[in-house]
C-alpha cells in the first residue's frame, strides 16, 4: 500500500496558502489519514487527521483555525489546506495512513517540503 504527496513549496509567502494532496489506491484499508510536520532537527510532530468513514478533522493546536484536512471526492484522496502560513509552519510533511486494527500510523508517505518566506 502505498501513500503519495504532491503539493509543497519552497519560498512559500508568509501569510499566504498551500494545498497538499495524500492519494492512496486502498484507502479502503484505512481507518485514519493525516499529515505530520518534520522541522529541521526536530521530532516528526503530528498535524491533523480525519476519519476515512467521515466526520470533521483532529488538529495540533498551532494549526488550528489554519489549516483544514478533508478527503477528496474521489475518496482516494486527502487534503491539507494550509491557509494564513507562518514562518514556523515551514517543515517537511508527510501523509501517514492508520489501518484497521492498528493503533498508530504506521504508513506513510515520501515527504514533501514546505517553506514559508518571511
Amino acid at each position: 500500500v502505498q501513500l503519495q504527496a504532491s503539493g509543497g513549496r519552497i519560498g512559500a509567502g508568509w501569510g499566504l496558502s498551500e494545498t497538499l494532496l495524500c492519494t492512496s489506491r486502498r484507502t479502503d484499508r484505512f481507518l485514519r489519514m493525516g499529515w505530520f510536520q518534520q522541522a529541521p532537527g526536530k521530532e516528526r510532530e503530528f498535524v491533523a487527521s480525519i476519519s476515512m468513514s467521515g466526520g470533521s478533522g483532529e488538529y495540533v493546536d498551532s494549526v488550528k483555525g489554519r489549516f483544514t484536512i478533508s478527503r477528496g471526492n474521489d475518496q482516494n484522496t486527502v487534503i491539507l489546506q494550509m491557509d494564513k502560513l507562518r514562518v514556523e509552519d515551514t517543515a517537511a510533511y508527510f501523509c501517514a495512513a492508520r489501518r484497521f486494527g492498528r493503533s498508530k500510523f504506521e504508513l506513510w508517505g515520501q515527504g514533501t517540503q514546505v517553506t514559508v518566506s518571511s
